[in-house]
């Protein structure tokens, strides 16, 4: 089985429209420093560890920030409640606060971010 085989994701790309803002928009609310992926298109990857599922932020013709679709859930974790704070910083509207996930699955939260995307942030702590 290949490391991917066990992901149920194994990639996740986040629209922008203004590649800059949510460059700094993301490194901001997350406390990150995203890093420049190769390609004909602006595109900064979020943090990955090997085998990790990995994602980026990219702006890209016919690829426009929606808040409908699919929702993305990004890495907060044990600092899910500091990244509210920044989202609150930002300007961002929080959609969800901190919620309890039912059965001991951790906590999310759902922001609008920079761009309109909605995203959401879950962490096993807060």
């Amino acid at each position: 089985m290949s490391k991917f085989e066990s992901n149920a994701v194994t990639w996740f790309e986040i629209p922008t429209s203004n590649f800059k803002r949510a460059t700094e928009f993301y490194e901001s609310l997350l406390d990150v420093k995203l890093r420049a992926f190769p390609g004909p298109e602006p595109c900064n990857m979020f943090p990955i560890e090997q085998g990790g599922v990995g994602g980026c932020i990219v702006q890209r013709e016919g690829h426009k920030p929606s808040n409908a679709g699919a929702l993305v859930y990004l890495n907060a974790e044990g600092k899910l409640d500091a990244s509210l704070k920044r989202a609150e910083k930002l300007g961002v509207k929080v959609l969800v606060p901190r919620t309890e996930i039912p059965g001991g699955f951790g906590f999310y939260a759902c922001v609008q971010d920079s761009e309109g995307n909605h995203v959401g942030l879950h962490s096993s702590l807060f």
